[in-house]
């Protein structure tokens, strides 16, 4: 599976040792930055790993701002994209069970480095269970739309 991942100076940290765990465990990583704890804009980063995952040139995001409110604000601007703030182990399952999250949302400051790894686990290794979900899935993709 490959993972696009990218954070803003909030998230760099916590970014940086999550690239680095993904790769351990045979994930392909695509880092989409920040390269340092320099003040950046979040909604760049947001963009890069959306269209990443929109474009089909990864699986699946994951984003980190530091509270990860803002990050997944911006992210849940994209059509297509479900961008989760994966706060406990169940929504980290719900997320993808009924939402069909595709892009997992971390606060590099409000989250310790461990409790986002195991949400991070259960988030990639739970599947979309369809059925009543889908159709409230399809539902998300009308909502807004002007043509």
């Amino acid at each position: 599976m490959k993972v696009a991942i990218g954070a803003d100076h909030g998230g760099f940290e916590v970014k940086q040792k999550l690239v680095d765990y993904l790769k351990a465990k045979d994930f392909e990583v695509v880092d989409e930055g920040t390269v340092s704890s320099e003040s950046v804009d979040y909604p760049d980063f947001a963009a890069k790993v959306c269209e990443d995952v929109l474009h089909g040139r990864a699986d699946c995001g994951v984003l980190i701002c530091g509270t990860g409110i803002g990050i997944s604000i911006a992210a849940n601007r994209y059509k297509g994209i479900r961008a989760a703030l994966l706060y406990s182990l169940e929504t980290a399952a719900l997320a993808r069970q009924h939402n069909n999250a595709n892009v997992a949302v971390f606060g590099g400051r409000t989250m310790g480095l461990e409790e986002i790894k195991e949400r991070l686990d259960v988030f990639l290794n739970t599947d979309f269970e369809g059925g009543r979900h889908l159709r409230r899935i399809e539902k998300i993709d009308m909502c807004g739309r002007c043509d």
